[in-house]
């Protein structure tokens, strides 16, 4: 191997450079590399959500249902908890707060900043009605989207890195991010040059593993009843806790932690609170995808009796009076 050969080889590994684009023009329009991180995140937790959804033996395709509404809910609840957790960003002397034709109003999503903890919450107010709209017990959906969820997260990540923004601390790690100096967030006093941690990477690597977690959680442990979702609530925000803790971007600092670590932690606390108490109401498995009283629109049939849910005919109980659910499974 020539000298130049392993000289380039060698600074290839020492840092990840950071794309020299963020965005490219097509048909006179600004395309964002950020904005499509997003939408294909998107639509493989669709594809993902509804394949799983499906085994459990609801309608095909139910999921775009639920979805019209959650989706926006999401994007929406995300924007307004970062604006909200980053206020110096929109708000005060010389800010553009409201007009969406100048660059750094509230309203420039394109630009980056959202929150997953916000999308979590308005998702899940979206979710909710779609699964009062179409019939769908909103645990057996929530089970069913938590991997694929995870999976557009990482997929998201990504976005982050042609927005070259959410970095960490300086490192001399070789894999350290590389940050041009003009870069409004590059720390000042810092020499050009210096490598920071690739906290997008990190998110990415724990986020694919935490898929692979779910997946095999959800066959092998039959968690359902919102069990399984609870396991993507800690296993998510426990690797949140690490990678915003080494995060250098401004952000609101309570007792000592940055406001998005705190929303990791209550992430992690309600995430053990529903495994608990979805545990002790629920021991058994769910006998219907479908709240008691509600049939799908089309017959349905479910493409894999042997993966996690019975979809035979409910306890004699439930089909007398109609309600809640019960928690054990039926007998033959």
């Amino acid at each position: 191997m020539s000298l130049a050969l392993h000289s380039s080889l060698a600074g290839v590994l020492a840092s990840i450079p950071s794309p020299p684009s963020r965005s490219f023009p097509i048909f006179g329009l600004t395309i964002h590399y950020y904005a499509l991180c997003i939408i294909a995140g998107i639509i493989v937790a669709v594809f993902l959500t509804n394949h799983r959804l499906t085994k459990r033996g609801a309608e095909r395709w139910v999921v775009i249902d639920i979805a019209i509404i959650a989706v926006p809910l999401a994007i929406i609840g995300a924007r307004i908890f970062h604006v909200l957790t980053h206020p110096n960003f929109y708000f005060g002397p010389g800010k553009n707060t409201w007009n969406p034709f100048e660059p750094g109003s509230v309203w420039a999503i394109w630009e980056g900043g959202i929150a997953i903890f916000g999308a979590l919450i308005g998702g899940a107010v979206g979710a909710w009605l779609g699964c009062r709209w179409t019939g769908i017990r909103f645990w057996s959906f929530a089970d069913a989207l938590a991997p694929g969820l995870l999976l557009a997260q990482a997929m998201g990540r990504f976005g982050n890195w042609f927005n070259h923004e959410l970095f960490g601390l300086p490192t001399d790690l070789p894999w350290g991010l590389e940050i041009e100096k003009s870069n409004i967030a590059f720390p000042p006093g810092l020499p050009e040059g210096t490598l920071f941690h690739p906290t997008f990477l990190y998110e990415v690597i724990w986020n694919g593993l935490g898929v692979l977690f779910l997946l095999w959680a959800g066959r092998r442990l039959r968690l359902q009843w919102g069990k399984l979702f609870a396991c993507y609530l800690i296993w998510y925000s426990a690797g949140r806790i690490v990678w915003e803790s080494i995060r250098i971007d401004p952000s609101e600092i309570y007792l000592g932690l940055r406001s998005n670590v705190w929303a990791a932690i209550i992430g992690v606390v309600v995430g053990i609170v529903i495994l608990i108490v979805q545990t002790h109401r629920h021991p058994g498995i769910e006998p219907s995808p479908y709240q008691p009283g509600r049939i799908p629109a089309a017959e349905v049939q479910s493409d894999n009796p042997d993966d996690f849910v019975d979809v035979s005919e409910p306890p004699v109980d439930e089909q007398i009076t109609g309600a809640t659910a019960t928690s054990t499974a039926p007998t033959s």
